[in-house]
C-alpha cells in the first residue's frame, strides 16, 4: 500500500508510492510524516553558472536556499534516518578554479543548532561516460582534466544511523580469490598494519569503498523512447538507478519509508518500488513528473500512460505529415 499524506493529493501513486507536484518544503510538512522517514536520498539541482530548465541557484545563495529544505529534512527523518545528497561541483565565473559550495553546505549542515545534522561518510561517485568538461579549461587551454567525480554527502540525525554494508558485498577480486585459495600468513605489513590470520577466511563478500563507479548510460531506456514518443522533455540531469539503489540497500529494509525531495524522472521511485520499499517523490515542474510516469508502465494506477501515448503520438504524426504534404507540395 502507498504512503499518502494526508494534506495533499498525490500527482500520481503506485502500489508503494505516491509523487507529488510541489514545492518539497510545502509537500513534505506535513504533520504524518514527522519523523517517519527511513531514508531522505536525492540529486538536488546543482549551483552552476549556466541556468538549467530544472532550476540551479547560484552558488553564492547556493547554501541559504538548501537549508530551508534541510530543516523540513531532519523534522520528517526517523532519528535512525540518513540523508544522502548526490552533489555536484561548480567552476568559477572565468576561471579554472572550484567554487566550495558543496563543501560550504556541508559544514552548515553539520553544525547548525536545531536540526544539525552528523557526516556519517563522504562517497564520491565516479562517472567513467562523462564528457570533459569544463571544455574552456579541459578540451582548449587542456589547462585541466575532465571533472567525472560528484561528492555524495551520508548524512544522518544521530551517529549511528541504521546501516549494514552486508547489503551491499561485492563479489572478491581474482587476486582475492587467489589469496583465499592459497592462504595467507599473518603479518605486520611495511605500512604498519597488522593483519591477522582473520583477513583469511571467507567471508560473505568484499566490503565496497566509498568510491562508487557507475557509468551514466541511458540512451536507449523505456523511460526516454516513451519521452521521445510522447512529446515530452526527459529531465536533464538524471542520476543512474545503481546510485540510489547502493544507499537504499545499505541503509533501509524491505518496507522503510524512502523520500525524494527532487525527484526530477523519478529514478529513486523506481528503485524503491522495485526492492519493495515505500517512496515518496516530489518535484516542482509538472512535465518532469508527467515523463516519470513511465518508469512505472506496469504498476501505474489508471490508464494514463496508453491515452496520453496514443494522443501525442497521434499528434507527432499528424505534424510530420503536414511537413511532408507542405514539402511535396
Amino acid at each position: 500500500m502507498s504512503y499518502r499524506l494526508s494534506a495533499h493529493e498525490p500527482y500520481y501513486q503506485t502500489p508503494r508510492g505516491a509523487a507529488y507536484l510541489g514545492d518539497s518544503r510545502i509537500v513534505l510538512s506535513d504533520d504524518k510524516l514527522v519523523g517517519q522517514v527511513d531514508l531522505m536520498v536525492t540529486s538536488p539541482p546543482f549551483a552552476l553558472r549556466r541556468k538549467k530548465d530544472y532550476g540551479n541557484v547560484e552558488a553564492a545563495e547556493y547554501v541559504a536556499w538548501f537549508l530551508g529544505f534541510a530543516r523540513v529534512f531532519h523534522r520528517i527523518l526517523k532519528p535512525s534516518g540518513s540523508l544522502v545528497i548526490d552533489i555536484g561541483g561548480s567552476w568559477n565565473l572565468g576561471m579554472p578554479t572550484r567554487s566550495l559550495y558543496q563543501y560550504e553546505l556541508l559544514i552548515e549542515l553539520c553544525r547548525i543548532p536545531g536540526y544539525k545534522f552528523h557526516l556519517a561518510q563522504e562517497f564520491f561517485w565516479y562517472n567513467p561516460s562523462k564528457l570533459p568538461s569544463p571544455a574552456e579549461w579541459v578540451t582548449v587551454r587542456r589547462e585541466r582534466v575532465k571533472d567525472a567525480v560528484d561528492c555524495v554527502w551520508w548524512l544522518s540525525k544521530n551517529p549511528h544511523p541504521k546501516a549494514t554494508n552486508r547489503n551491499v558485498l561485492r563479489p572478491y577480486s581474482e587476486s582475492m580469490e587467489t589469496l583465499l585459495a592459497n592462504g595467507y600468513k599473518a603479518k605486520l605489513r611495511p605500512s604498519g598494519h597488522q593483519i591477522s590470520a582473520k583477513f583469511s577466511k571467507r567471508n560473505e563478500g568484499a566490503i565496497p569503498p566509498n568510491l562508487l563507479q557507475i557509468a551514466n548510460t541511458e540512451s536507449n531506456s523505456w523511460y526516454l523512447r516513451a519521452c521521445r514518443d510522447t512529446g515530452l522533455k526527459p529531465h536533464p540531469a538524471r542520476f543512474p538507478a545503481g546510485l540510489p539503489e547502493f544507499f537504499i540497500k545499505m541503509l533501509t529494509d524491505e518496507g522503510d519509508l524512502v523520500v525524494d525531495p527532487f525527484a526530477g524522472s523519478n529514478v529513486t521511485g523506481e528503485v524503491c518500488e522495485r526492492l519493495n520499499r515505500q517512496w515518496i517523490a516530489v518535484d516542482s515542474v509538472q512535465e518532469y513528473l508527467d515523463g516519470s510516469r513511465f518508469r512505472f508502465r506496469e504498476q501505474i494506477i489508471g490508464n494514463w500512460l496508453v491515452r496520453e501515448i496514443k494522443a501525442r503520438t497521434k499528434k507527432a504524426r499528424s505534424v510530420v505529415a503536414k511537413r511532408r504534404k507542405i514539402k511535396k507540395g
